[in-house]
């Protein structure tokens, strides 16, 4: 029965959707988020949007969690998009202490989800670094972990300040799909300017 908890949780994982997103309430449609004005259009930089979830609605009823976005692209790698503020006005920018102790929180949490969805392994540079998409900068760390077939599995966290509010941006690929990081790097250059206009 392990086993197919962990395959569970991995495929959750995989496609960003483990967490307090789990069993939320879901759209099929794309919205512009109220808060951030943000156009969450059906296609983003060539990313096609899949479905959102609202945290704010039952069982979570915690509008301070936000909503999330989830899109997937032509190589299928798997983009989400958390929106939130935990209740307080969020400083703007990358690099402000409200945004690197939330990093800090996010990354925590990316790594014990990835111990508990059975990956081993675990790697992560030891310091992150700053990444810039059009013309916004985020703070972010590539991390991954290897599963039970022996495959890699990596991730790519994103967070930045933004009108009030954390936008925080993962993708996911596998080396199994025979996805690179260079795949990933493109799906964002294309996604994030077309999203944060």
């Amino acid at each position: 029965m392990s086993r197919i908890r962990n395959a569970l949780l991995a495929a959750l994982l995989l496609t960003g959707i483990a967490g307090p997103a789990f069993a939320q309430t879901q759209s099929p449609t794309p919205a512009t988020n109220a808060g951030t004005r943000l156009n969450f259009a059906s296609n983003l930089g060539g990313a096609t949007f899949e479905r959102s979830v609202n945290y704010a609605a039952p069982p979570a009823n915690n509008p301070g969690l936000g909503m999330s976005y989830f899109y997937s692209t032509p190589k299928r790698l798997a983009i989400s998009v958390q929106v939130f503020d935990l209740g307080r006005r969020v400083s703007s920018g990358s690099d402000n202490p409200m945004v690197i102790g939330q990093f800090n929180s996010e990354l925590a949490s990316a790594e014990q989800q990835f111990k508990y969805a059975g990956y081993t392994g675990f790697q992560k540079p030891s310091v992150p670094s700053t990444c810039t998409y059009g013309a916004v900068s985020f703070r972010c760390v590539t991390y991954s972990g290897v599963n039970q077939a022996n495959s890699r599995l990596y991730s790519k966290l994103l967070l930045t300040g933004f009108r009030d509010h954390f936008i925080k941006i993962r993708i996911d690929w596998a080396q199994s799909h025979q996805q690179t990081a260079a795949d990933a790097d493109a799906a964002l250059q294309a996604f994030i300017p077309a999203l944060m206009r």
